[in-house]
């Protein structure tokens, strides 16, 4: 993910984050109040933020100027599935046709982040790193529409997991992703087209209903993501003075 330019892109970087995730789960309220006292912006900085996120299905605007994240419906969540499926079984026909050898060493780095995240029981990053393995792939056909469109369906499909899924198997999807790997390197497309198929299979087979857990502290979620904001993807904020909540 480019590293954001606006304070309007770091609220949209950090929220993102925190959906992908799952430490925000759906349905939990987004309050434009609360979160432009822990970045320090105002309300229309935090609701164009938001209105992206809608725009990337992750977050619903409803009336009265009141966010929540998205909570996708069943029938939506098939429906999204639907399209994963089609989306990456090209991307990774293209990829198989554009194949370099540099592209495995690349992906095999991935892998083994999803390995140290696992070993750490880091499960929030696990999350995040599995679904960025699909987008890197889309990435490297080099079809930017394509990209955007599987980043899309991914981060929802994080959104799907935490509504239906079963607890996050970073075992499974690390052996999954070595296998497409192995595939793409065969260099038999056919071979590769079965081997994503049957991952993102397998993606769909894990969601199964599961029971709402507590409402989460929207406060103490963005607090938790602010002191990362010195990695790449996400742009400190400088202080700045607020009448009115202060931020925690």
């Amino acid at each position: 993910m480019r590293s954001p330019s606006t304070r309007s892109d770091v609220v949209y970087t950090v929220l993102r984050r925190a959906v992908i995730e799952q430490a925000l789960s759906p349905g939990a309220k987004l309050l434009e109040d609360e979160i432009g006292a822990h970045f320090g912006v105002s309300r229309t900085v935090v609701r164009a933020a938001l209105q992206k996120l809608a725009s990337d299905g992750l977050v619903e605007m409803k009336a009265k100027r009141t966010a929540t994240v998205a909570r996708p419906s069943l029938e939506e969540a098939r429906a999204i599935f639907e399209v994963r499926r089609c989306l990456e079984r090209e991307a990774i026909r293209l990829l198989a046709e554009r194949w370099r050898p540099e592209f495995g060493a690349d992906l095999e780095g991935h892998v083994r982040d999803e390995e140290e995240a696992a070993k750490r029981q880091d499960k929030a990053l696990s999350i995040r790193l599995a679904g960025e393995f699909h987008i890197r792939l889309a990435q490297m056909t080099g079809n930017e529409l394509l990209l955007r469109y599987v980043s899309e369906v991914v981060s929802r499909c994080s959104l799907i997991l935490a509504v239906f899924g079963r607890p996050h198997s970073s075992e499974c999807g690390i052996n999954e992703h070595r296998d497409v790997i192995a595939a793409l390197r065969s260099g038999d497309i056919g071979r590769a087209v079965e081997v994503m198929d049957h991952h993102v299979a397998l993606v769909e087979s894990r969601a199964l209903i599961a029971e709402d857990g507590e409402t989460p502290d929207l406060g103490a979620i963005i607090g938790r993501y602010l002191p990362s904001a010195a990695s790449p993807d996400v742009v400190p904020l400088p202080s700045r003075r607020r009448t009115g909540r202060a931020a925690s």
